[in-house]
């Protein structure tokens, strides 16, 4: 009841301040003000200003609210798993299935470690001249790649 009559009065003051409005000759601003006005006094007359006040004191509806927070929350957190796991479990079947399929049936798997690089490297000339530094030495990546079986 208290809702309804606040809504009512600051809809009649809002239309008194777009009266006056409209009497300074700021039509457009009359207008957005009555426009305002009207909107607490429409809530009122749908009676979504009861269904509002009923909820607000309700422990039923507040019950409501957290269980759906709760939800989202899960929801949220699912999602962030996910994402650092690398998608969903199909999504990692299938890179996984693509990675397996990458990789040449002869080839050995990279080892880690000092013992990466092979032994037998040939050591790189010094080499002179203006191309110097745009020609660098592409051993390293040979190896690597012959190591892979590419």
């Amino acid at each position: 009841m208290i809702a309804e009559t606040v809504c009512s009065a600051v809809a009649a003051a809002g239309l008194g301040i777009a009266a006056v409005t409209a009497y300074r000759k700021r039509f457009l601003a009359a207008a957005r003000l009555a426009a305002y006005s009207l909107v607490p006094l429409g809530l009122v007359m749908t009676g979504v200003v009861d269904w509002v006040a009923d909820t607000a004191f309700s422990p039923t509806a507040w019950a409501g609210f957290i269980v759906l927070g709760a939800s989202w929350l899960l929801f949220a957190s699912t999602r962030a798993v996910e994402r650092r796991r690398g998608g969903t479990r199909k999504e990692r079947k299938v890179a996984r299935a693509a990675q397996t399929e990458a990789v040449a049936p002869a080839a050995s798997a990279p080892s880690l470690g000092p013992a990466a690089r092979p032994a037998n490297r040939p050591a790189a000339a010094p080499r002179s001249g203006a191309g110097a530094g745009s020609g660098e030495d592409f051993s390293d990546i040979e190896a690597i790649l012959k190591k892979h079986g590419i």
